[in-house]
């Protein structure tokens, strides 16, 4: 099964997520990270069957680059 792992740098170890299955994980290197989150998503499959939608839908994973831009505040201000 391909699942996708989303790794970001968080403040002392990056954190590795499974969107699919909403799976998290962590560790001090992407691949020590990287490791840790296919356990877990290993040990999550064991243990609950993976989501239909999983199984039978394409998923597609891709980037987009957007200039940088003020956020605006939510009440207008």
């Amino acid at each position: 099964m391909d699942l996708t792992a989303i790794i970001k740098k968080g403040e002392k170890q990056y954190v590795a997520l499974c969107p699919e299955i909403d799976v998290v994980s962590q560790g001090y290197t992407v691949e020590e990270a990287l490791k840790n989150l296919k356990d877990a998503v290993e040990l999550y499959l064991e243990e609950f069957e993976a989501p239909e939608e999983i199984k039978s839908e394409e998923i597609l994973v891709t980037h987009l680059r957007v200039k940088d831009a003020k956020i605006a505040s939510p009440l207008g201000a």
